[in-house]
């Protein structure tokens, strides 16, 4: 196992294609980057097509010759996502790596998406469980492709449950607690999806990976302690994005894996293979997850 894997150890990526939710800013943008001077074809997803058209700008002056193109998904909105598929379906024939990257953080109070899900859940989780379905079929059709869904260092704080009894926050919000609860479901997700995908004896792979605690725009409702935090622990954005591209590019990960640095409890260093938390590797409430997703994205994987 390569102990200090970094981006020399990615191969060229030419003729591939890459869909990177939240590709306009932090963790998405820098890998974005990356995977454009490798000589893949990258496209960014993002909400706010300005900040987009930004991020843009930044990837061409990071690599001229970058083969990006930007469109527009909001993954609060399932009509969005709904319309985003539709339209990538028109256009390409092939996807080989999702990356389910794009995140909400702790916003100070409860906030829902556009069909009632409070926003971290339904943007983080149901968001990107209902892209992923709606794109299997082209992941499928690709040889060797693969999807790799964001976790977090936070799915193994003391806060990380799946809040079965008030999964949305109906009853009282708590900011830290439904965004473990989130990254927890994105981990739980992708764990299941591809179990699911190996009884279906499917070519495509599930992967997860977290960044370790790593210093972008997302702590911008901790306040000051999220500003001295981000000073004294965290590591930087290129050290960040090493575990998401570990998953997305190196050809001796496998489905079920799970990336993130070792060091610092798991907050720092090269990307290595993580110990999903226990709830994540249990089979029951996966099971019960999966089920009540599917009901809340009114969407039943084939798989």
């Amino acid at each position: 196992m390569n102990k200090k894997w970094n981006t020399n150890n990615i191969a060229s990526q030419e003729g591939k294609i890459f869909l990177v939710t939240g590709a306009n800013s932090g963790l998405g943008l820098g890998t974005t980057k990356v995977l454009a001077t490798k000589g893949a074809e990258v496209v960014m997803a993002a909400r706010n097509l300005e900040k987009g058209k930004k991020a843009l700008q930044e990837v061409k002056q990071a690599a001229p010759q970058a083969k990006v193109i930007l469109m527009q998904l909001d993954l609060a909105d399932l009509d969005s996502i709904e319309a985003f598929a539709t339209e990538f379906k028109r256009n390409y024939q092939q996807l080989d790596v999702l990356i389910n990257n794009a995140g909400v953080m702790m916003p100070n109070e409860r906030l829902t998406t556009k069909q009632g899900f409070e926003i971290q859940f339904g943007t983080n989780h149901i968001g990107h469980f209902v892209l992923t379905h709606q794109l299997l079929p082209i992941l499928e059709n690709t040889p060797n492709s693969r999807i790799v869904t964001l976790s977090s260092l936070v799915a193994k704080m003391s806060k990380a449950d799946i809040y079965w009894d008030d999964l949305q926050w109906e009853k009282s919000y708590d900011k830290m607690g439904a965004y473990a609860q989130s990254k927890l479901s994105n981990l739980m997700f992708a764990l299941e999806l591809d179990q699911r995908l190996r009884a279906a004896n499917s070519p495509v792979t599930s992967l997860a990976a977290h960044p370790g605690y790593t210093a972008t725009n997302l702590q911008q409702h901790m306040g000051l302690t999220g500003k001295v935090m981000n000073f004294l622990l965290a590591q930087n954005l290129e050290m960040g994005i090493l575990p998401t591209l570990r998953a997305a590019t190196d050809p001796e990960a496998k489905g079920g894996e799970y990336y993130g640095p070792l060091k610092w409890r798991e907050m720092r260093g090269y990307p290595a293979l993580n110990e999903p938390p226990a709830l994540a590797l249990d089979q029951k409430s996966r099971t019960k997850l999966w089920t009540i997703s599917e009901k809340y994205a009114k969407a039943s994987f084939a798989v």
